[in-house]
């Protein structure tokens, strides 16, 4: 198979691009060649900016590919720019959107590929809405051969998967509780989420490329196992070897207060809802498949990983502080509260 990811790099990407060149598959990458350190050998790349599409263009000249996968892609007028560019150039076109799409607040928490796409509350959920109807609009209109995956909450070796989180990242919640102070839990911590290891969801991806059963469809892809809020921070504790101490604080309030966080799009427009996703498209296209990564299993090897790499160690005092304030805020009202 002969396959051009545009970007390439980041936690999704790495994993599939690992994988595809495992399985001896020839794979480009296009991108700016900034994170050429994640990049595993063998794979070919483009050093280009794909925003300039002069110079794509004349560097995709004499190209063409079985596949072509745009990771970087997140507005309408993106995915206007790679059909111009790849509309003679591949057998298939697979634009990564997101679960977040499906209707906010969900009528049904089963969620499938049928359920309405809308989302009032979360801005980058509705560009990935308007560039997947784009690209279905020009399949029907003049074949192109999209595919579209939907993945929800994806995450690798170098990142735990967290509700609540500042803007660098997950490590100051992970430094907080090493240092034994409270987190921030969105809602009471019960509603259920699908925590997705990248290395199942490469297995996933690659099933469904130069698929023709693909053609013209949109697949959700994420781990079949359900867990709450609740279990996910208690299994980074325990991975960390510290006990949990967490705050709970409304989804709502946390949208409020937290608006430089875009907590109103994260928690309302995605995780403070309890959702369970229905893959039974993804095992009906790619027979076989299987998520095998439990939860606790992936989040030990990730919170292992996080500990012995500094690097991956981005501590966020600004986000820390906010924290501080807002646990601060709720015990002073229950205090009031109480008289």
């Amino acid at each position: 198979m002969k396959a051009l990811f545009i970007g390439g790099t980041g936690t999704i990407s790495t994993a599939i691009s690992r994988q595809l060149l495992e399985q001896g598959s020839e794979l480009y990458l296009l991108n700016r060649g900034t994170r050429n350190s994640v990049l595993p050998q063998g794979v070919r790349e483009i050093h280009c900016d794909i925003n300039n599409e002069a110079d794509a263009a004349a560097k995709l000249q004499d190209l063409s590919f079985d596949v072509v996968a745009d990771f970087i892609a997140f507005r309408a007028e993106q995915l206007e720019r790679d059909f111009r560019l790849f509309k003679n150039k591949t057998r298939q076109f697979i634009f990564i959107s997101s679960a977040s799409a499906y209707q906010k607040p969900l009528s049904d928490p089963h969620v499938t590929e049928g359920t309405p796409l809308s989302n009032p509350f979360w801005q980058y959920s509705r560009d990935k809405i308007a560039g997947e109807e784009f690209l279905m609009g020009k399949y029907r209109e003049e074949a192109f051969p999209v595919t579209i995956i939907r993945p929800s909450h994806t995450y690798d070796e170098r990142a735990v998967p967290l509700g609540v989180h500042g803007k660098n990242g997950s490590w100051q919640v992970v430094k907080r509780i090493l240092d034994g102070k409270p987190v921030i839990i969105h809602g009471d911590g019960t509603s259920l989420w699908t925590m997705t290891h990248n290395s199942d969801f490469a297995r996933a991806f690659i099933g469904l490329m130069g698929n023709i059963h693909a053609i013209g469809e949109a697949v959700q892809i994420t781990s079949d196992e359900l867990v709450t809020w609740n279990q996910v921070y208690e299994t980074i504790a325990a991975a960390a070897g510290k006990p949990l101490k967490s705050v709970h604080i409304s989804s709502s309030f946390l949208a409020q207060v937290g608006k430089e966080y875009d907590f109103l799009g994260g928690l309302i427009g995605d995780k403070a809802n309890s959702v369970i996703l229905d893959n039974s498209k993804l095992h009906r296209l790619a027979p076989g498949f299987a998520a095998v990564i439990r939860m606790d299993q992936g989040i030990r090897n990730t919170v292992e990983n996080i500990l012995t790499h500094p690097e991956l160690q981005k501590e966020d005092p600004e986000f820390d502080a906010w924290c501080d304030r807002v646990i601060a805020a709720r015990e002073k009202a229950i205090i009031e509260a109480r008289g």
